[in-house]
């Protein structure tokens, strides 16, 4: 014989949720996915933090010019960190796989391996990020 069983999330109070670590963890998820994106799309065009062409694997950079392209990719992560901003639920995994095509760019490039693992972990966080987005986001 089989039971089904049913859980039920506990109401909290406003209070309670805001000294919560778990969505205190699920804010500064959020805000930091929706700041970085921005204002590494926005540097796409400026170059104020690195020249980001050096990030576009040989490959690619052989299809289609890296300067172009890189506009384009600053363009997305701007779309990106405003998707994270207003529908974390979406836009966490818009992220992860944003960052998975940037980790397999970065494995392309010798040298790079380092950069990839750190964007490894930063999927790891955006991952998190729409986990948790399953519970405090209110969409």
């Amino acid at each position: 014989m089989t039971t089904a069983t049913t859980t039920t999330t506990p109401q909290i109070s406003q209070t309670e949720s805001l000294q919560s670590p778990t969505y205190q963890a699920f804010q500064i998820l959020h805000i930091g996915f929706t700041i970085a994106p921005i204002l590494f799309g926005l540097d796409k065009f400026f170059h104020i933090m690195v020249d980001w062409t050096q990030y576009l694997a040989p490959i690619f950079s052989a299809i289609v010019p890296a300067g172009p392209f890189m506009m384009v990719v600053g363009v997305i992560e701007v779309i990106a960190g405003l998707l994270v901003f207003f529908k974390p639920r979406i836009g966490a995994y818009v992220v992860v796989l944003w960052l998975l095509g940037i980790i397999v760019n970065l494995l392309l490039i010798p040298g790079y391996y380092d950069v990839a693992l750190r964007d490894f972990g930063l999927l790891l966080g955006a991952l998190a990020l729409g986990r948790l987005s399953e519970t405090f986001a209110k969409e």
